[in-house]
């Protein structure tokens, strides 16, 4: 395989981080004025909009009757797990949800991935250590007041929720064929419908002001430009280094609460995203 083939994916990944992790901050400060299933079902389908726009603009064909189930299975599961980890990271603990349902989210389908396809390299095996490493690093949470741990039970259970849905999309959209885009689109479809009916079950208001529409659509748009480049990468590389390159987003947040909202940033954080940016290279070497 050349190096430029092999490339592809890698920079595919890196820049669905980078997409990724603005989401996610946008997402989890959004629904700290919004119901968080009410504002992801919005942004779904902004996304949806988006990508199937992008997808007849290129005269993208159909995917197979496969492709359409593995797509609408992930974007049920992702979209359902999106209004969680959004709900966890609004509850103030974003140093702690985001840990979890990276790792687990990352952990199942890598570990399903090497009993299915063989063990990756060895240098690819060390990129996994050393990003599972940055993940905890950039992410861990910051000694905390005796009393400052009433969200944490809470904010536990809701990310490893999500986590669970997040393995669940990654491994259903590696099964995928076909145009990036448009399987996309399927999927956000998909996860429209299941928040939607998760809103409309639970009675949550459909009110948002100016802001969190805005911040639901942008969320939206990056989202679904991540999910894509994730589809592209998974297609034409290992799950396994798809999903742990990917699963690094978590930097990119952290980075925009500090640059944002001012929030501490710990050495040890910085230890995490040279980690990160270390653990990219031997993954791809692999």
């Amino acid at each position: 395989m050349s190096w430029n083939v092999q490339l592809a994916p890698t920079a595919c990944s890196v820049t669905a981080v980078v997409l990724w992790g603005a989401s996610d901050f946008a997402g989890g400060y959004g629904a700290r004025r919004a119901n968080a299933f009410t504002l992801t079902a919005f942004s779904h389908l902004c996304a949806f909009s988006l990508m199937l726009a992008i997808s007849l603009g290129q005269h993208a064909a159909l995917p197979t009757r496969a492709s359409l189930l593995w797509s609408v299975a992930a974007g049920t599961m992702g979209g359902v797990s999106l209004a969680l980890f959004y709900r966890a990271l609004s509850s103030g603990h974003m140093g702690l949800a985001a840990p979890i349902a990276a790792l687990i989210g990352a952990a199942i389908p890598t570990l399903a991935d090497i009993a299915l396809e063989g063990a990756p390299s060895r240098w690819s095996i060390a990129g996994f250590v050393l990003a599972i490493l940055a993940i905890w690093l950039i992410t861990r949470p910051e000694p905390q007041g005796e009393n400052d741990d009433s969200g944490h039970p809470k904010g536990v259970a809701l990310a490893a929720l999500a986590g669970v849905g997040f393995a669940g999309f990654y491994v259903c959209m590696h099964q995928t064929t076909g145009s990036p885009t448009f399987l996309a689109a399927i999927g956000r479809i998909a996860s429209f419908v299941a928040t939607a009916v998760v809103v409309i079950a639970t009675r949550a208001p459909l009110a948002m002001e100016v802001s969190s529409v805005t911040i639901g659509m942008l969320a939206g748009f990056l989202d679904i430009s991540a999910s894509a480049l994730y589809i592209y990468a998974s297609q034409r590389g290992r799950l396994d280094e798809a999903v742990v390159i990917t699963s690094l987003y978590p930097a990119v947040t952290v980075i925009l609460a500090r640059l944002i909202l001012k929030e501490h940033f710990s050495r040890w954080k910085f230890v995490g995203l040279l980690a990160a940016l270390a653990a990219v290279p031997l993954i791809a070497a692999g």
